[in-house]
Formats: structure tokens, sequence, C-alpha cells
């Protein structure tokens, strides 16, 4: 989808300003000076203040309440110039990749406005690469070839999925597509986290298909790990395998059979590296984790893992209940000495609220908590200072004193 040619020229607000000046990289719709004012799709757009100042370019969306993206301090005059700083972008993103986690299989190598290419995300599993195009400007036609392309060369991977966000393009008024195979033959592979062997299809999961951004906070839980293991809203058994290999036992837990089918695969994968075996279990967490406190089950080490409760800031004090209940049913259940690990991937459930979470569990269940780590996403999903949406995933490592 080809951008309109030229730029519009764009006046925001004063408060806006304000945040871009501090490193915000969004304009919203209600920002604009002119909130009336019909933006183009997938162009260019010459962002001035109030007094008219040039702030710097960025790419626009018809339809989104994210109105603007910023991609340049500068005026970019024209779509050949665009090309190839998004070219540029990409590689500098690929560069950083091999820096910090050149050793891995498998990482995430675009992550949208924290590398410079808005509404891009993809994730390099082996020799296969997940491409998403989450914005107009990220469907253009000349953009998401550029994207393939570099991809394909930087890595030296031939396989390129399009992994479709339908919600996503319904919000960003882009036709309904299939998710599809944009380049080479394969969709499937095996990949590595920390030396343990995980399946992926392109085409199945969550995300992008796993779970990237947690490979260091596996390390660190298996760090900590000892005796009886459980982890709960274990999906592809990510933290359960790595608690495996230094726990005695270990219980996983998911509502999901398709999810648990997966993961105990995965253990078959990796029989030879874990000390123990992983029993899978299909169940509601909240409603197994109140049996088993109930019942008095003990546990050493705990991971409690769920999925994004809280889609919008509207919904963060209910996930926070949600947050609570689970973790609160883990703190009962854990040893003297024991450890929790838990973790939220909302993104508007702050770090500060989450510890607050934690704090009040422990005092419901009476139990003092030392905090060993603060953690976040792997160092391949960087945090770009001035925009906190780039930071999501919280993990606190904490032991029970």
């Amino acid at each position: 989808m080809m951008g309109e040619s030229g730029s519009v020229e764009v006046k925001i607000s004063r408060r806006a300003a304000e945040r871009l000046r501090e490193g915000h990289v969004w304009v919203y719709r209600s920002d604009l000076a002119d909130p009336e004012q019909a933006l183009p799709r997938a162009a260019v757009a010459h962002v001035v203040s109030e007094r008219g100042r040039m702030l710097g370019s960025a790419l626009s969306s018809s339809a989104s309440q994210i109105a603007l993206r910023m991609i340049a301090r500068e005026a970019i005059q024209d779509g050949e110039t665009l090309q190839k700083l998004w070219r540029e972008r990409i590689q500098q993103a690929i560069a950083y990749r091999w820096r910090v986690v050149g050793d891995a299989d498998s990482f995430r190598v675009l992550y949208s406005d924290a590398d410079g290419v808005p509404g891009v995300v993809a994730d390099k599993y082996n020799d296969v690469v997940v491409l998403q195009a989450l914005t107009q400007a990220a469907d253009r036609d000349d953009l998401k070839r550029i994207a393939v392309d570099e991809l394909r060369r930087e890595l030296s991977v031939e396989n390129v999925v399009e992994r479709v966000d339908a919600k996503m393009r319904e919000r960003e008024d882009l036709p309904a597509i299939e998710s599809r195979l944009i380049a080479g033959e394969k969709s499937a592979t095996g990949f590595h986290l920390n030396g343990l062997e995980f399946a992926f299809d392109a085409f199945a999961g969550q995300k992008t298909g796993a779970f990237l951004d947690q490979r260091e906070n596996y390390a660190a839980a298996e760090r900590c790990a000892t005796g009886r293991g459980l982890d709960v809203c274990t999906y592809h058994g990510g933290f359960a395998l790595h608690l495996a290999r230094r726990c005695e036992r270990v219980s996983a837990v998911d509502v999901s059979r398709a999810a648990l089918e997966v993961a105990d695969a995965n253990g078959e994968r990796n029989r030879e590296q874990l000390r123990c075996e992983v029993e899978w279990m299909e169940a509601d967490a909240f409603d197994l984790l109140r049996d088993w406190a109930d019942a008095g089950e003990r546990f050493d080490t705990i991971v409690v893992d769920p999925p994004a409760f809280a889609k919008t800031r509207k919904k963060a004090a209910e996930a926070l209940r949600g947050y609570k209940e689970l973790n609160l049913r883990a703190l009962k259940m854990l040893n003297a000495g024991g450890v929790l690990v838990s973790c939220s991937c909302s993104q508007h459930v702050s770090e500060a609220e989450f510890l607050a979470m934690l704090q009040s569990a422990a005092a419901d269940a009476r139990r003092r908590l030392r905090v060993v780590e603060k953690r976040g996403q792997s160092a391949d999903h960087p945090v770009l200072i001035g925009a906190p949406e780039t930071q999501y995933l919280k993990c606190i490592v904490a032991e029970v004193v």
C-alpha cells in the first residue's frame, strides 16, 4: 500500500509537543491542533508546534487514534529519503541484535518504535523470520519489501512469514488478509532458548508464535529454582522446562490443552537435559491454586506468568485483582525460603503498581517477601526512554523470608 505522494503539515498541541521533546514518539488524534484534520494514509507528515516550529517528520494514519508516529527529527521531503532511512534503521536494529544476543538462534529483530521503524515487529526463530505490519505505513508495499529484503540479507534467512494481527488491521482500516509465507518455503522449525529446544510454528500460538521476551527471565528463574517447582500458566513450558533442569519435581498448569500438548512435546525434545519429568496439568489456574492452597500443598519454587489481564488502562484495576489472587495463593503454598517468580506482560500495569500488588498479597498471606531481582523484557526488546509503551514486561524474583 503506497502512501500518498508529497507530505502534509500537521500542527499539534503544546502538550503533545512537550511530550515529543521529552522523548515520546506518538501523537494522538486528540493532540492535533485541529482534531478534525483529515490525515492521508501512510504518508509523511511534517509535525509543527502551535507556533509553527518544526518538530520532525512522522508517518500518518487516517484511522488510528495514534495519528502520527515520529520517524525523524528533520523534514523528510520525498519517498526515496524515507526508504533510505527505513533501510538504515533496519540495518542498525539488526546490528544491535548481533551485539547483544548474537549467540542465540532466536530473538526479536525489529521492535517497532523502539527501533525507529514504527509499526513493524519481526522475530527470528532459527531459520524462520516472522514479520508483522501493524500500521498503515508499515503495510506500505515499498516499506514492507525493504523490511523483507533486509531481514533475509542481514540475517541470512530465506523464510519469512507475515503473521497477521486481525484486530490491529481493523483498527488501522487495513484490508483483512490471512497470515502467509511471503518468502522461502518453510514456516515451522525448532529453536533454542538457553540451550533448551522448542518447537515453532509460525501459523500457531500467541504473539508471533512464542515468547522470546522471557528468555533472560527463564534463566533467572532456573538459577533460583530448588525442590518442588510449579509453573502457573505455562503455555509451551518455557519456565517449567527451565525449572526441571534444577528442581526435583515440577508441575505445570495451563487452561489450554493445545498449549500443553506443545509443552509436552518440548519436554520430550529436552528429556536428556531435565532432572525430572514435568507433570502437565490442564486446569483453570485460579481454581487449581485455590484448591491446592486450601489443601495445604507446598512448593519451593513457583512461577506465576499469566497472559496480559489489562488490554486497556481502564482494565488495570481489574487486572491487578487477578494478579493478586494468583500471587496470594502462590505465596500461601511457598515454603520458608521459597522463591516466587511473578510476571506481568500488561503494559497498562506499571512496575510500581505490580510491586504494590505483591506487597498486598504478601500481607494477606502473612508472608514476608524479599525482592531478589526486578527484571523486564530481554535485551532484544529494548526500551525507548520517554516512550513507556515500549516497556511492558515486569518480572519480580522474590524470596519468602
